[in-house]
C-alpha cells in the first residue's frame, strides 16, 4: 500500500476525512452493538482452562485437568470474532445518476463507508471490489482504520475505465478470489441481467447482502411532454411521449415487474435486501436490516 496521500488529490483526501467524520457518530452510537450481534464469529476458540465455580455447565469440564488437580476445573471458549467483509460496489453508468439529494453511487459510498467503519470498530477485516461491465479495482480484505480509509479514499477517487454492468462477471470474480467464508455487501442498482445463477452460486459459500439503489425518478415518468433520453451506460438515444397515459402506465408497470423479479430471486436464494434511495438517509435502511436480522435470529433460537 503507497503512503496515505502519495498521488491523491488533497480534495479526495478531505472527503475522506469528511466522510470519516460524518459516519463517526452512526459508527460509534448506533451501529457498533447491532453489527457485533447480528455478524457473528465464525466459531469458538479455546481461551483458559479455570476452577469450576456454581452455575458452570458440567459438559465444559476438563476432565483431564481435573483428575490431575484433584478439584474440577472448565474450559472457557471465547467466540471468534474475527470476520471479513467485502464491499462490492456497482460503478456502471446507470449508478452516476440521481436527481435528488446525491447519485446513487454517492449514496452507495456512504452506506459503504458506514459499514467499514463498524467493521474496524469490530476488529474485522474489510476490502471491497469496484466494478462496472469489468472489474475495476479489487482491494483485498485486511484490518485497520488505516486500511479502511484506504478504501474510502479508493471509493472516492475512482475513475471507471467502463460504464456497462456486468453482474455476474462480478459475482463470478468473488467466487474465485474469496478463499474463506466472507460478508459480502453487493451495492447496486442491479439494472442488469442473467445474474441468477451466479448469485446463487456465490451466496453458497458467502453471507451476500443485496443493498438495492434507486433514485425517485427512476420509479415514474413525469409528464412533461415529449422527452430524448439517453442511456447513461450504451448512450443509445430515444425519444419518450411523457404525456401519453398508457407510456407512462407502462413504464411503471415494468419497473414494478422488475423489482418484483429481484425481490424474488433475494428471497427465493435466502438473501437479504437493503433498499438505499438517494433521496434519503442511509442509516435508517441499515438499522432496519440489523433489527430485521436480529429479530430472525431471536426466533430461530426460540
Amino acid at each position: 500500500m503507497s503512503a496515505p496521500g502519495v498521488g491523491v488529490p488533497q480534495e479526495i483526501l478531505r472527503q475522506v476525512k469528511l466522510i470519516e467524520l460524518r459516519t463517526r457518530g452512526s459508527v460509534n452510537s448506533l451501529f457498533t452493538g447491532e453489527y457485533r450481534s447480528v455478524f457473528k464469529g465464525q466459531g469458538m476458540e479455546f481461551a483458559e482452562v479455570r476452577e469450576y465455580e456454581s452455575g458452570d455447565e458440567v459438559r465444559s469440564i476438563d476432565w483431564n485437568v481435573t483428575a490431575r488437580m484433584r478439584r474440577p476445573f472448565v474450559k472457557r471458549y471465547v467466540e471468534e470474532r474475527e470476520l471479513t467483509v467485502l464491499l462490492a460496489v456497482d460503478l456502471s453508468g446507470s449508478a452516476r445518476f440521481g436527481t435528488a439529494r446525491r447519485f446513487k453511487s454517492e449514496a452507495e459510498i456512504e452506506l459503504a463507508a458506514v459499514i467499514a467503519m463498524a467493521a474496524v470498530r469490530n476488529n474485522d477485516r474489510v476490502g471491497t471490489l469496484l466494478f462496472t461491465d469489468r472489474i475495476e479495482l479489487m482491494v483485498p480484505p485486511r484490518k485497520g482504520r488505516r486500511h479502511a480509509l484506504r478504501v474510502l479514499r479508493d471509493l472516492l477517487a475512482a475513475a471507471p475505465v467502463g460504464r456497462g454492468t456486468d453482474l455476474p462477471g462480478a459475482f463470478e470474480y468473488l467466487s474465485r478470489v474469496l478463499a474463506h467464508r466472507t460478508i459480502v455487501f453487493v451495492l447496486s442498482d442491479f439494472q442488469g441481467a442473467d445474474y441468477d445463477r451466479q448469485l446463487a452460486f456465490l451466496a453458497q459459500r458467502h453471507d451476500v447482502i443485496a443493498v438495492t439503489t434507486e433514485d425517485p425518478a427512476e420509479l415514474t415518468l413525469p409528464n412533461v411532454g415529449l422527452v430524448r433520453f439517453i442511456d447513461p451506460e450504451t448512450d443509445a438515444l430515444v425519444d419518450v411521449d411523457t404525456a401519453d397515459p398508457r407510456v407512462r402506465l407502462q413504464y411503471e408497470r415494468r419497473v414494478a415487474a422488475e423489482r418484483a423479479t429481484r425481490q424474488h430471486l433475494l428471497r427465493r436464494l435466502g438473501l437479504d435486501e437493503i433498499e438505499l434511495r438517494t433521496d434519503a438517509g442511509v442509516v435508517e435502511p441499515l438499522l432496519r436490516f440489523f433489527r430485521t436480522r436480529e429479530r430472525r435470529a431471536r426466533r430461530r433460537a426460540a
